[in-house]
């Protein structure tokens, strides 16, 4: 989209919003249209290198706030058990430091998803599907679901239904990272770790084509364009 249109198309943006203030409309650029399609393994990004990474949070950041998050839950949840429940595969790092700070009797869980486009194929963004379900029998009991990275949150919203459905005591989030600015659907989130801009992270169990989930600290990736041009925020 051309930069001499962006203020044409956020006044109709604006409009649109007057009008319709039930629904969450949200204006795509360029790089979020390449993102997206990069998260599923399509596009120019998917197959090009990315650039340096640059350190986001430290490994020192990070434990220093598990630390916290887990006592916080250990308070909250004083006197109760919990069944904690993991959503594969990028929460593995968080989950298994987050549960060593909580001083609670719990039992652990795991959830995997995979997503469908209209024509059934895998990575196409569509329909949220569990591919693995939680085997233990939560109804009656207290849950805590556990997500590296919060987004859009269509996919917590979900989640959020099927375990729901289950009929548990309670439920309640906590992720490790908050990327609120890309927020499309509110959902609620008891416990989190860090809020973070609209960049694109790796590192502690998050990862960009199977690699970097090893890294003990987050970083950013810069996707670069075939030509090599680097997409800034900015850029549309």
């Amino acid at each position: 989209m051309k930069q001499s249109l962006i203020t044409q198309k956020n006044r109709k943006l604006r409009h649109l919003r007057e009008l319709y203030p039930e629904i969450n409309i949200q204006l795509l650029y360029r790089r979020d249209i390449l993102r997206l399609l990069a998260k599923y393994g399509h596009g120019p990004l998917a197959v090009e290198p990315r650039g340096a990474e640059r350190v986001l949070l430290t490994a020192q950041q990070i434990q220093q706030r598990v630390q916290e998050l887990g006592e916080e839950i250990t308070r909250d949840y004083q006197g109760q058990e919990i069944v904690l429940i993991g959503v594969l595969r990028g929460v593995v790092c968080f989950m298994a430091d987050l549960m060593r700070h909580l001083d609670l009797p719990l039992q652990m869980e795991f959830l995997e998803i995979s997503h469908y486009g209209v024509e059934g194929g895998p990575g196409a963004g569509g329909e949220v599907t569990v591919t693995r379900d939680v085997q233990a029998a939560v109804e009656g009991r207290s849950v805590l679901l556990v997500e590296d990275i919060v987004d859009t949150g269509m996919t917590l919203q979900f989640l959020l239904r099927h375990l729901w459905s289950k009929r548990p005591a309670s439920v309640a989030v906590c992720t490790l990272l908050d990327k609120r600015v890309r927020r499309m659907h509110e959902v609620p989130i008891r416990y989190r770790g860090f809020e973070i801009p609209d960049e694109f992270v790796v590192g502690y169990g998050l990862d960009y084509q199977g690699l970097y989930r090893n890294l003990p600290h987050i970083g950013v990736l810069t996707p670069v364009e075939p030509k090599g041009k680097v997409l800034l925020p900015a850029d549309t």
